[in-house]
């Protein structure tokens, strides 16, 4: 047995029950022993015994080892046969073997010229295992411990992963959480440790409370620090508990609160966490001196290269004197002088802000000294981490190439045109130095992930009853960046087959290609008693006009079979154009794209449109214009607002009218708080809505936080929804020389405003609409609450 080490030795199993005994103490471990030496007499100066000379090794014994190789163990002496065993020597050989945390115990003597090195070796741990946890799964354990099965067991390896595990408890909240390792000893030098845990009870947070604030209210502070007060109904919380290391970030939330709103003195005087009498709550009270507001005073910007004109680098600064202090913004600088820079060629360019507070009239003078290198120009581009998609589909994303000069944001941008791929899982692009002075190498690093997908779905909505889908699709198609997609899907009002091919880069050129065929049949009798079924193809060509803008020109080539259905066997050729009929039509999109990100948008904007010409043979002829605007602000993360305006018409030429199927429909997930086809002209007589050929609908939507962790994939928003639809054919309108009455067609504004709360969940994306309408007429179809769910795909 260890020395030093109390432990139980049983060679019955754990699974059995054995007892076992705790550490007495961790820290409390003797010192294994080290090598005698002659002693001394503390009175006289001078040895008790004459020293001799050091004995040269003539031969070096192991004992003990069960193990390790004798061998093994000598190599890692650092004295060797036939050099002195001086007591250095031997002293530094017994602490090089105990670094190698193999051994427990290590003793080194000299027997005459033979070196006796007696060693027992450390355990084996047999398995790791974790009782009383419950708050934190045994899974977070192990992640957090680094002893694992197989591994040397050590008292200091032990000692820090209970100092982990302990720490882990501490960040969960259980300030009073205990860990006490255990040993049970086996045959063959196997040991299973035992990880005894005493999670005592969960601390909350009983009040938060500032004191010395008077621009802001408790209740404003309180939104911007992380640690919220606990409360019964805050299930999913997971800052409701003291965390000291949360309360520093805190602090730092608060900082960056004020200096961001002008007051450049602000500090936070202290921050104290008060443990309740019954140690279940803290409360934590935060002191503040706030100071005074400041506004920025004069602005600088100062270089040492001519080339980059100081004056126009100043144009780039987001603030100028008079301007409300902000500190974020002085950062922001940083990175705009930077891009700037790096715009101009300059890949290497140091810039260093430095901001001076004037008391006596409370601004703050900002200088920013900007150093940079010579004009540096690209050497090479590598890709790397990409083991199935080749070089090329990367490399023409890049709007760069060898022999370029480097530009920051250039840079930028293919690094967003290579993510928004879809083919990896992350994107990094960086300088590496090359071996000339002036050229630089670029490193575009991928992590690649799966591109094809196999599913099966089915679901229900409060619109199509029911939904049953099927696909196969291959973003990346033999690694070429090609897109393969087939997919059926069926519900109570659509049934869908379309299959659809395209080529990112046709004829080695930036031009994208694609073909659609498609099947498709639409019972809409429910809202305008009609039914179609559709079926044709499409060609595709797209190219981008420069980086933010892509025009996209299509062909389509399709089949309509118009029935009426209701009991009725009229069928009005203006309201319904009953039969087959054969629409060509020829059309383009042109789109530009601001936005910050492609997926997630938190700044930017995006406008796009859409004209489609039929008549270029065929049965129908009409322009169909759409205009789509999107408008994005971050407040925050979790607060976007969201502003987005969608107009369209359709207009008939050659004296035909507008088949029912070519009109607009608007409602239920494109107008919340009506139904499908809820608002715009309607046949009172059947109730049944006609479509328009004019539309504008707005959106003002804004993100709020529901207090859930963004692991869950919930989101929360406000919204109103407000516009019109209209315009039918004035022909409708009249019966013979007389007017229908029965045919209403008021372009009048409606409106609703309500929440939406979308889920991304296992089984694919859920929204939920609850809506109050505002505005609208009489014969319009209205809906409260929207429940709608449909597979990823």
């Amino acid at each position: 047995m260890t020395k030093g080490l109390n432990v139980h030795t049983s060679s019955r199993k754990l699974q059995s029950g054995v007892s076992v005994l705790a550490f007495l103490s961790l820290g409390l471990l003797t010192t294994p022993a080290m090598a005698q030496t002659a002693p001394v007499d503390p009175v006289q100066t001078q040895p008790a015994v004459a020293p001799q000379a050091a004995i040269n090794i003539g031969r070096i014994r192991v004992e003990g080892n069960e193990r390790i190789d004798s061998q093994t163990i000598i190599s890692y002496l650092p004295v060797q046969v036939g050099q002195p065993a001086t007591p250095l020597a031997i002293d530094q050989s017994v602490k090089t073997l105990f670094r190698t945390e193999l051994f427990s115990d290590v003793q080194i003597v000299m027997n005459g010229a033979e070196m006796v090195v007696s060693v027992v070796e450390s355990p084996i741990i047999n398995q790791v295992v974790f009782e009383g946890n419950s708050a934190l799964s045994k899974d977070k354990l192990r992640e957090e411990v680094t002893i694992r099965p197989r591994g040397v067991f050590t008292r200091a390896k032990v000692q820090a992963d209970v100092q982990r595990i302990i720490e882990l408890y501490r960040r969960s909240g259980r300030i009073s959480a205990t860990v006490t390792p255990k040993i049970v000893e086996l045959p063959q030098k196997r040991v299973d440790l035992i990880f005894e845990i005493d999670e005592g009870v969960k601390t909350g947070v009983s009040s938060m409370n500032f004191i010395g604030n008077k621009a802001f209210s408790d209740s404003d502070l309180s939104s911007v620090v992380v640690t919220k007060k606990s409360i019964w109904w805050k299930f999913f919380s997971s800052n409701d508990n003291y965390d000291p290391d949360r309360m520093d970030y805190d602090r730092e939330q608060l900082r960056k609160h004020y200096t961001n709103r002008g007051y450049y003195d602000f500090r936070v005087v202290s921050s104290v966490a008060e443990l309740s009498p019954d140690r279940k709550d803290f409360a934590i009270t935060y002191t503040l001196d706030e100071g005074e507001k400041y506004n920025f005073g004069r602005v600088t910007v100062k270089t040492e290269n001519d080339k980059l004109n100081a004056q126009n680098l100043e144009r780039v600064i987001p603030f100028k004197g008079g301007d409300l202090y902000e500190s974020d913004l002085i950062e922001k600088g940083v990175d705009n002088l930077t891009f700037a820079a790096g715009s101009a060629g300059f890949a290497f360019v140091d810039i260093r802000p430095r901001d001076e507070g004037d008391p006596q009239n409370r601004t703050v003078d900002v200088t920013y000294n900007v150093r940079e290198g010579a004009r540096v120009y690209i050497d090479k581009i590598d890709v790397v981490g990409n083991g199935r998609t080749l070089d090329r589909v990367v490399r023409r994303e890049m709007l760069l190439s060898e022999g370029d000069a480097y530009n920051k944001a250039l840079l930028e941008r293919s690094k967003m045109y290579v993510n928004a791929l879809g083919f990896f899982k992350d994107v990094e692009i960086k300088e590496v130095p090359s071996t000339t002075a002036d050229k630089t190498n670029i490193e575009v690093a991928v992590t690649e992930q799966p591109t094809g997908e196999l599913s099966f779905g089915a679901g229900f909505s409060s619109y199509e009853k029911f939904i049953f889908d099927v696909g196969i699709t291959e973003r990346n198609f033999r690694g070429r960046g090609q897109n393969v997609r087939a997919r059926i899907s069926t519900g109570s009002i659509q049934r869908n087959v379309d299959i659809s091919f395209t080529e990112p880069h046709f004829l080695n050129r930036d031009v994208q290609a694609g073909i659609d065929l498609f099947s498709s049949a639409l019972d809409y009798s429910e809202y305008t008693s009609y039914k179609s079924e559709s079926n044709g193809f499409g060609l595709r060509l797209g190219y981008s006009l420069n980086g933010y803008s892509l025009l996209r020109l299509r062909y389509n080539l399709r089949s309509d079979d118009l029935s009426y259905g209701t009991t009725s066997t009229q069928c009005d050729d203006l309201i319904y154009s009953c039969g087959t009929g054969v629409t060509s039509s020829v059309g383009y999109t042109l789109s530009f794209d601001r936005r910050n990100d492609f997926v997630q948008a938190t700044r930017g904007w995006q406008a796009i449109a859409r004209q489609d010409f039929a008549g270029l043979g065929g049965d129908v002829k009409y322009v169909r214009s759409e205009l789509e605007a999107h408008w994005y602000y971050g407040f925050r993360k979790d607060m976007i607002l969201h502003l987005q305006g969608l107009a369209g018409n359709i207009t008939p030429f050659g004296g035909d009218a507008v088949r029912i199927n070519d009109r607009f429909f608007k409602g239920g997930t494109t107008f919340r708080g009506f139904e499908n086809a809820g608002i715009g002209p309607r046949d009172q007589s059947s109730t049944y809505a006609l479509g328009g050929q004019t539309y504008a609908i707005g959106t003002v939507e804004l993100g709020i936080p529901n207090g859930l962790p963004e692991q869950y994939g919930l989101k929360t928003a406000l919204f109103v929804d407000f516009g019109t639809l209209g315009g039918v054919d004035d022909r409708l309108k009249m019966s013979g020389s007389t007017v229908n009455t029965n045919i209403v067609d008021d372009m009048s504004l409606r409106a609703a405003a309500g929440v939406t709360i979308r889920w991304k969940s296992p089984m694919g994306p859920i929204q939920f609409d609850i809506s109050q309408v505002l505005s609208r007429e009489d014969y319009d179809k209205t809906e409260t609450f929207r429940f709608s769910q449909s597979t990823q795909f």
